[in-house]
């Protein structure tokens, strides 16, 4: 890097971190890598790490790294269709009235297929991979299956074997998903392109293992660098390589730009003891995972320090449940259940909507921007159920025991919590969960105090996305939060939800969620 390269990146403007919101920090990303591209090898400057067209929040990444386990539902979907099909193709009858022993070298044939894409790590589309050989690989497999089959065929019908339905299923089978992993390679492609399969993370620490990490994430390009935060302001320059200094490690407890960020790295001296402890009590309260960076003994463990933070393969399909997969699982099911329950209460939510109009003037839907997965802010639906002009969009002061605000039809839709049902489309468009902790106001407030302030592991209940209901709600914490005692219980029930989280939960959850809401008299709602 030149020396003017080096003077523009330490010189950037002064910012003021605390108010800026996406689109300014998108501005300042834009400033920062305007550096001419001929000081710079190839423009390194320019693509990164601090990239202006990189900006997607956790949550938006996070779909994407989980298109792994769709891509293999979508797989199975097709070797079982093109297996049917050929089976009753060679079958002489109906296929219902097929001998078994004619169609078990189908089913072995696509059990092998689909058990080798797996096992092998087929959906992992590691960033680098070729999809020429990508392809090699499935046609590898479909062989394997094809063995399989005739193998089979041979031992269950010895001479009436049919080895040429077996060998076209295997042509079928191949032609099939050589087509959907075109597609699928160019989908990943586009993504990494894009920045949605990119971990985006900030450093703490404008320290020399800070520039180092900064400058090999230039030239790699599969990390971004979105700030840095240091406690010596006064000492610290305004940027590194182009990426800005945005202030101090409490400043970022509450930077617009947390939604955005998977990790935070603590880029000092890890024989700091003292400091390491002071930071990670710091920003415990934040959702995100904190890493400590070892500096590296060489090239190599930094290569390898960078491939860990680095790593970003799709959602592994492989062995037992992980997180990837649990938030899979979570999706398909608000997906399924929540357009069910779009449709089952289409008519109830039309005569709400119709009581609402006419018991008081205004809107029928109140909008309130909430905290949703790891400190992204939402818009969250409900229908109104206060007076227009007494609407509290920051729940400064919460709702009361015959609170004069509440409308009639209120009442009734607040205290059997039809007011949430709109929440359905928050769901659905990926922003919420059915189950999960209840999204609470930004700056909502208990007592005089912010609620956030009352209980450090607060932000902690942001670690997956919120719900219409949960575990909190059906175990008599729901409404509103007047103590400090009832926020701690709350927040202690979600992170024991968030611990224990299982498909089998959310379904008690949920089969329990209407039978206690109207079981319960005495909770303010």
């Amino acid at each position: 890097m030149t020396e003017a390269v080096r003077r523009h990146s330490f010189d950037a403007a002064p910012l003021d971190a605390g108010v800026m919101d996406a689109s300014g920090l998108q501005a300042l990303a834009a400033a920062a890598v305007a550096a001419p591209t001929e000081a710079v090898a190839g423009g390194a400057a320019r693509r990164g790490p601090f990239r202006p067209e990189v900006w997607l929040n956790a949550r938006q990444r996070h779909a994407s790294r989980l298109a792994a386990h769709y891509f293999r539902a979508f797989d199975t979907l097709a070797v079982v269709a093109v297996s049917l099909l050929c089976a009753w193709a060679a079958a002489p009858g109906a296929l219902i009235h097929t001998e078994v022993s004619r169609l078990i070298p189908f089913v072995l044939g696509a059990a092998a297929v689909l058990g080798l894409m797996r096992s092998l790590g087929r959906y992992r589309f590691a960033r680098g991979q070729k999809t020429a050989r990508h392809l090699a690989s499935v046609a590898g497999m479909v062989a394997a299956g094809a063995i399989t089959a005739l193998v089979a065929g041979w031992v269950l019908r010895g001479s009436e074997a049919q080895e040429s339905a077996y060998l076209v299923w295997a042509g079928l089978v191949l032609i099939t998903l050589n087509a959907l992993h075109i597609g699928w390679s160019d989908m990943v492609g586009r993504w990494r392109a894009s920045g949605a399969l990119t971990p985006n993370i900030v450093l703490v620490g404008a320290t020399r293992h800070a520039e180092s990490l900064i400058r090999e994430a230039l030239k790699r390009r599969d990390l971004n660098v979105l700030g840095i935060f240091d406690d010596r302001m006064a000492r610290s320059p305004r940027a590194i390589e182009g990426v800005p200094v945005l202030g101090t490690a409490a400043d970022l407890l509450t930077h617009k730009m947390t939604p955005y960020v998977d990790r935070i790295v603590l880029a000092i001296d890890p024989r700091a003891e003292a400091r390491v402890r002071e930071l990670n009590a710091t920003l415990r309260t934040l959702p995100h995972e904190v890493t400590l960076l070892v500096e590296p003994d060489g090239a190599d463990e930094t290569r390898s320090a960078l491939d860990r933070l680095a790593a970003a393969p799709l959602a592994d399909v492989q062995g037992p449940v992980d997180d990837d997969r649990r938030a899979f699982n979570k999706r398909l099911q608000d997906l399924v259940l929540g357009l069910i329950a779009l449709i089952l209460l289409a008519i109830p939510m039309a005569l709400v909507a119709l009581a609402i109009r006419l018991d008081s003037p205004g809107p029928i839907f109140f909008r309130q921007r909430r905290h949703g997965f790891n400190h992204e802010e939402i818009v969250v639906w409900k229908f109104r159920s206060m007076k227009q002009e007494s609407a509290d969009a920051t729940a400064s002061r919460q709702v009361t025991h015959d609170d004069d605000r509440v409308t009639r039809i209120g009442r009734f839709i607040r205290k059997t919590s039809l007011d949430e049902l709109p929440q359905l489309l928050n769901v659905i468009a990926g922003e919420m969960s059915l189950v999960g902790p209840r999204p609470h106001a930004i700056g909502m407030k208990t007592g005089h105090i912010e609620s956030a302030r009352l209980v450090a592991d607060y932000a902690h209940r942001h670690r997956i996305k919120p719900g219409m209901t949960g575990w909190a709600a059906v175990n008599g914490s729901r409404g509103p939060l007047h103590t400090a005692q009832d926020v701690r219980r709350r927040v202690q029930l979600d992170i024991d939800y968030i611990e224990r989280q299982s498909l089998w939960m959310d379904l008690w959850i949920m089969a329990i969620t209407v039978p206690v809401l109207l079981g319960d008299r005495a909770a303010i709602r």
